[in-house]
């Protein structure tokens, strides 16, 4: 049996099994170059889509919030020894099929924050107690913020159920963008996912994490009156 590592410090990985550092690059990258994929296809542009001046102003620090992640893993991957120029999509690091989404108006921008930033929590928490404490802290240091991610496109999507447009629109806002999502886990039998929970770097296999999150999705959905289309989930 393996023995799991507990790494405080980037500095430490030195002289460790090569599978367990390159499981770790593997992670950072990934969150690196999705966090700013995802800043600048759907974030961003969702300023301008924005109805009001307070809606506005959230969605300004929801973009900020999503740049900073990719700032901190940035950071982080550079502290491994990781080459900046790898951490971003122009490394060909192909980003999660999620942001192929054409995101065109305000309600699909609200029903993206509802639905992927609560698969996004879900990631999080299972590396919060990554063995690799540098991860393992930095995840924990953007929970909040990803359950802020959530919790605005919740309270948006709410706002616009009020009227029978609004219900339209988000509804079919799910219907065209929750099929993208279970993807989002990886594949069932995923060998990364099992290196990454060899060496404690996540906790659960990928078919968990997604069964976790469709309990989650259907749960909020069912509160505010939604249904999510139905998607073969792989085995």
């Amino acid at each position: 049996m393996t023995e799991i590592p507990q790494v405080k410090t980037a500095a430490e990985l030195k002289g460790l099994d090569p599978e367990y550092v390159e499981a770790l690059e593997k992670i950072v990258i990934s969150h690196a170059v999705n966090e700013l994929h995802g800043a600048r296809v759907f974030d961003e542009p969702a300023i301008a889509l924005a109805p009001t001046p307070y809606a506005k102003w959230l969605t300004c620090r929801v973009a900020m919030e999503e740049y900073g992640h990719h700032v901190r893993f940035r950071e982080l991957g550079e502290e491994m020894g990781i080459e900046p120029a790898r951490m971003v999509p122009e490394s060909g690091k192909r980003p999660l099929s999620i942001f192929e989404f054409p995101l065109e108006t305000w309600a699909e921008f609200c029903v993206i924050k509802l639905l992927a930033d609560l698969a996004e929590i879900i990631q999080v928490e299972d590396l919060a107690m990554c063995s690799f404490h540098p991860l393992r802290n930095l995840a924990r240091m953007t929970m909040p913020e990803e359950r802020f991610h959530a919790q605005f496109g919740k309270d948006f999507t709410k706002e616009m159920l009020e009227t029978e447009e609004g219900r339209t629109a988000i509804q079919d806002a799910v219907n065209r963008y929750y099929p993208y999502l279970p993807a989002f886990f990886g594949r069932p039998k995923s060998r990364n996912n099992e290196i990454f929970r060899k060496w404690g770097i996540k906790q659960r296999t990928n078919a968990e994490m997604r069964d976790d999150y469709v309990r989650r999705a259907t749960e909020v959905c069912q509160e505010l009156g939604l249904t999510l289309p139905d998607v073969e989930l792989a085995a």
